[in-house]
């Protein structure tokens, strides 16, 4: 179990949804990597939540999705540092910043029209390019 996790003044998700865990590290740190376990490995169970609404659990499926595991929970790493602690610290704000990502409804697109002047305009230069083309052309044998 885990501290929870401040989101924003309204979300905190619950150190009881968020589980970590220390491995051994194929990052910086020399000899060290082979003695001690600083990579983080943290796992956020968002199906299960009650901090999330469901609009939010489908958007952040949609932005996890590559970093979900088998059981469909969102798995962070990070092995930036030598130091498990900021490890830790790192993959809560990766999480945090996900999180706030799926936060953020997407505008709704409002399909628009072109307007009567642009294709006027467009047409209009299309007949000067063809009249220019033409121009060029050999002339026809009209015998």
């Amino acid at each position: 179990m885990s501290s929870p996790l401040v989101i924003n003044d309204e979300i905190t998700l619950p150190g009881s949804d968020l589980e970590w865990t220390a491995v051994r590290s194929s990052g910086p740190g020399g000899q060290n990597v082979n003695k001690v376990a600083s990579k983080i490995e943290l796992s956020f169970d968002f199906e299960t939540t009650v901090a999330l609404t469901d609009p939010v659990k489908t958007r952040l499926r949609t932005l996890a999705k590559g970093a979900l595991d088998a059981e469909g929970r969102v798995f962070i790493k990070s092995d930036k540092t030598r130091d498990q602690g900021k490890n830790l610290a790192d993959a809560r704000e990766k999480l945090k910043e996900l999180v706030l990502k799926a936060l953020v409804v997407p505008k709704k697109r409002k399909p628009t029209k072109v307007s009567k002047t642009q294709k006027a305009k467009r047409l209009t230069n299309k007949k000067k390019v063809s009249a220019k083309k033409a121009t060029r052309r050999k002339p026809s044998r009209d015998d």
